[in-house]
């Protein structure tokens, strides 16, 4: 049985726990997300260098929470073009507010993607 998430796309923000890859202990950020089907995508700023992506794909077992649901998933590093084109085009769409507005972030930050377990 799959779960409808099309209720959850609409969420301002989700929260992304990782577990530490050297402390072993959980950190959860709040971080702006698109969904697709399963598949949720943020993307980091600070690219390769941010502990959340250093974390997650040390460690690909994460948590995700949208609202007050929680969300078990397998985070992986978005390298097909075409689904890297969608995370970014998804996000923008979702926050982009005006032309120009994000769009070097939009351009520069490293997609993530998670695929959610349901």
């Amino acid at each position: 049985m799959t779960m409808n998430l099309e209720r959850f796309a609409g969420g301002e923000v989700c929260y992304l726990t990782t577990m530490g890859r050297i402390s072993g202990r959980p950190h959860t950020i709040e971080i702006w997300f698109a969904l697709n089907n399963q598949t949720l995508y943020m993307l980091s700023g600070g690219r390769e260098r941010s502990d959340w992506v250093k974390n997650a794909l040390h460690l690909p077992d994460v948590g995700i929470k949208i609202d007050v649901t929680v969300f078990d998933g397998k985070a992986r590093l978005v390298t097909e073009p075409e689904e890297d084109r969608l995370a970014r085009q998804l996000i923008a769409r979702k926050y982009q507010k005006s032309e120009g507005h994000l769009e070097e972030w939009l351009r520069s930050a490293l997609p993530i993607a998670v695929d959610l377990v349901i």
